[in-house]
């Protein structure tokens, strides 16, 4: 069975990070790229907030850079998927596709968060083309035109706050007859002159030729005053939530109610010794690329520091 010093599973850029990090301190560290090779940025088109790109870039060359740049620093980058692990007794062991096993002194997950969707073909055919679950990334794409947000709870009031600095209309899509948020959320988007809120309504489809164009909606589903109408809008935004990819890690890590690991006062630390988390998978707030590369090097540096403390 192989035994090696550092294992990151994940390939976002919490991921990479953590692997030209730990390829640094001489860890020979393996990736295990995971069922997204990349991560969520790679089906983003265009980033312009990440430092360092002042023109811009896609998402998958951004990825692919930083996969480079570990590979530079003695990466081992390996195409699988975690699907069981044994936290039981160090090394660590992991299980890759079912059959290969590899103990580890060190651990690092950065399976990141998936954003829900609602479950419409057309999320697919149109997503990265109008269709985004994340506004701080994508909402500057979208200045003075028109875009609508799903969602009731506190994550769609914020992204519809946010949204409306940018757009000229935001639409919400509120399946109930009330929004969920907290009670300073809701003030702010009913009292927001720029927010539309449509109670009572469903998202059946999008139409568009090249890009989304608008919203099939239904309002009143199964009652008497049921009304199927379209809105014209440039850009749909997902806003009902993040579940974390942590399934593979229950119920040895201790998770939050949502499912996202908890680390330790600040640090990549989680409450198995040896193993720490890095990037979406550990944050509840902020989710941002910048954000996980950071939390990637802070894990690869804590991973260096147990190796040598425990004289691995």
């Amino acid at each position: 069975m192989e035994r090696i010093k550092c294992l990151i599973i994940g390939s976002g850029p919490a991921g990479y990070t953590a692997a030209i990090y730990a390829g640094r301190a001489n860890l020979a560290p393996v990736v295990i790229e995971g069922i997204q090779p990349g991560g969520q940025l790679t089906t983003t088109t265009d980033i312009e907030n990440f430092p360092g790109y002042p023109e811009g870039i896609s998402g998958n060359e951004m990825m692919d850079d930083l996969r480079k740049q570990a590979e530079r620093f003695g990466a081992d980058i390996r195409t699988g998927i975690v699907t069981a692990t044994d936290f039981s007794n160090t090394p660590y062991k992991v299980t890759i596709d079912g059959e290969n096993d590899i103990l580890a002194d060190t651990i690092i997950i950065a399976t990141g968060a998936s954003a829900k969707y609602l479950g419409l073909a057309d999320e697919i055919k149109y997503k990265g083309l109008g269709v985004s679950a994340c506004a701080t990334c994508d909402g500057f794409f979208y200045r003075r035109k028109v875009v609508a947000v799903v969602g009731g709870g506190d994550t769609a009031c914020e992204e519809a706050t946010y949204l409306s600095k940018l757009a000229s209309k935001v639409y919400m899509i509120v399946r109930k007859d009330y929004l969920r948020a907290s009670v300073i959320m809701q003030e702010r988007v009913k009292n927001n002159p720029k927010i539309e809120i449509l109670f009572n309504t469903e998202t059946e489809g999008l139409f568009g030729t090249d890009a989304v164009e608008g919203a099939h909606l239904i309002s009143n589903r199964g009652k008497e005053n049921e009304n199927r109408f379209d809105i014209a809008i440039d850009g749909f935004f997902l806003g009902i939530g993040h579940k974390p990819n942590t399934d593979v890690f229950k119920p040895t890590l201790e998770t939050n109610n949502e499912g996202y690991i908890i680390t330790k006062n600040g640090t990549s630390e989680t409450n198995i010794p040896g193993v720490f988390a890095a990037g979406d998978v550990a944050d509840t707030r902020y989710r941002q690329a910048i954000v996980a590369a950071a939390g990637g090097c802070k894990a690869a540096m804590d991973a260096e520091k147990y190796i040598t403390e425990n004289n691995l």
